[in-house]
């Protein structure tokens, strides 16, 4: 007698030999091929460049392993694998830009991982059974003895979770592909056929490949082909060089400041006071922030005896210095004449299509920008509320973004690039080079105005009286948008600055 072809399979899947062998079975398992694409991280960052896979077609991935290091305008970044599976496509190469919710590659997960996360568009794999490869896998497993089952398979644990085994702990090796360089070195390597792994470690901070480590060796590479070429030669071809992400974010940045019309104003600032106090206050740094604090003296009376006094601030030890510069308190000080100046604490909002009038938006406080030559670019970290900082406190904020800028890539994260920056930027090229006076550029959303500052020297002033003429100077190039500030009040902001600067023992009143 034939059994209707319902009632055979509602009895033979409710044995239990067929769950558990067709539930174990590879020819039933359900695979979906799941797409990775770049996900948004947030302030604006709309690309990010694909600087080296980890991976490659085929390659067995497991979750939380690398696939691949990203780098944006603010940082590089390393992207893990979400679940466990087999990498079908690399969809963006290396060098190539991907845009946020692009697709970077293609991973085959199991069905149930794929739905459970429920994070990725799916594609239903090619791979179906037939049925009947099923009716004889059936019969089968009804004549064979029980097999026994496999141990489920244990998932990867975290690289932070704390419960984390050394087992799971892979071997660091050291390989080329983790040779360190700029994109515009690697693309320069790879554009003249020179594998960039074969440079590492280059001559640079932390044995980061150079640009002139590639001309090296293209200059070896030359001689040893050739008898009339030495490695002292030149390299006489002209090299086409793509501007990095950073340095053409400043290309296009520059490209819009001529829409601005700038004023010029520049003077010098006597720091001779300021300098004579400086020793005093280097003397009296609170032990946090010093690199090597000193050992608390022993006191024959305990201040604490009542109560305990307040634990100070926690300090990172890139917020940590030696000894005060004259660049905090000119901080500090041009944060006092802001705060006398609400339009120096302004930004513009420009006019919109609906034709509505550009406004100024006045802040509480005076949140200042430094221009920060780093080795991937320059950057415009912002220290917000200056005027709530002590010269002691502003002086670690400042080493501590310097310290973020000088990594490779660059540590700035959101919390010194924020969205709307200063309404000041502060270039401190006397630091860098002898000059004294120069011409800074002010771009759209960098606030009003912008302030350089060059080398301070010693002159002999001989207006001044006898046996004070030594004096210490520096000369400071201001440059604001005069679509807003007045010739005149640009001067009488900066002449309120000196005020302060040359007079620094005002701040005793206020709290330095």
């Amino acid at each position: 007698m034939m059994f209707p072809a319902t009632v055979f399979r509602r009895t033979i899947t409710r044995s239990p030999a067929f769950r558990r062998h067709f539930h174990q079975s590879a020819a039933w398992a359900a695979k979906k091929v799941q797409r990775f694409k770049l996900a948004d991280i947030g302030e604006g960052i709309t690309e990010c460049e694909i600087i080296k896979w980890s991976v490659k077609p085929a390659s067995v991935v497991q979750a939380f392993d690398p696939l691949c290091e990203v780098q944006s305008d603010k940082a590089s970044v390393e992207i893990t694998s979400p679940f466990d599976g087999v990498v079908k496509d690399i969809l963006v190469k290396e060098g190539e830009i991907a845009k946020v919710g692009e697709d970077l590659c293609t991973i085959e997960a199991d069905g149930e991982v794929a739905e459970e996360l429920d994070v990725h568009e799916d594609i239903p794999a090619s791979a179906t059974t037939s049925a009947a490869a099923s009716t004889h896998h059936l019969s089968a497993a009804d004549s064979s003895p029980k097999k026994e089952e496999k141990a489920p398979f244990k998932r990867k644990s975290h690289p932070l979770d704390p419960r984390r085994s050394k087992s799971e702990v892979p071997e660091t090796k050291s390989t080329g592909a983790d040779a360190l360089a700029l994109p515009s070195v690697r693309h320069f390597a790879k554009s003249n056929g020179v594998d960039i792994s074969l440079l590492a470690p280059g001559s640079g901070r932390n044995g980061r490949v150079e640009r002139v480590d590639v001309e090296e060796y293209l200059l070896r590479s030359l001689g040893a082909s050739s008898s009339k070429t030495t490695l002292d030669s030149p390299v006489r071809e002209d090299v086409v060089v793509e501007l990095g992400r950073t340095r053409h974010n400043m290309w296009k940045a520059m490209v819009k400041s001529l829409e601005i019309p700038h004023f010029g104003y520049s003077t010098y600032l006597d720091l001779t006071n300021l300098h004579s106090i400086l020793p005093l206050l280097n003397s009296h740094i609170p032990p946090h922030y010093l690199q090597s604090p000193p050992e608390p003296p022993l006191l024959a009376v305990n201040p604490s005896a009542i109560l305990p006094a307040p634990s100070p601030p926690d300090v990172p030890p890139t917020g940590r210095y030696i000894r005060l510069t004259y660049l905090p308190i000119m901080l500090k000080t041009l944060s006092r004449a802001m705060a006398e100046w609400p339009l120096f604490r302004s930004s513009i909002t420009p006019s919109t299509s609906d034709g509505s009038k550009p406004t100024l938006t006045v802040r509480p406080h005076a949140d200042i920008s430094i221009a920060l030559s780093t080795p991937t670019g320059l950057y415009t970290p912002t220290v917000q509320n200056v005027d709530s900082f002590s010269a002691y406190s502003l002086a670690s904020r400042i080493a501590h973004i310097a310290a973020l800028g000088r990594r490779s890539p660059p540590g700035l994260t959101p919390a010194e690039m924020p969205k709307r920056g200063g309404t000041i930027t502060v270039s401190n090229v006397g630091a860098i080079g002898a000059g004294e006076f120069a011409s800074p550029v002010l771009v759209p959303g960098g606030g009003v105005a912008i302030v350089a500052i060059g080398r301070a020297k010693w002159v002999q002033d001989e207006e001044m009286p006898e046996g004070q003429q030594r004096r210490l100077r520096v000369g400071v190039s201001w440059s604001a948008d005069h679509r807003v500030v007045e010739g005149a009040e640009l001067a009488a902001f900066v002449e309120c600055w000196r005020s302060w600067i040359e007079h620094p023992e005002r701040m005793i009143a206020e709290g330095i």
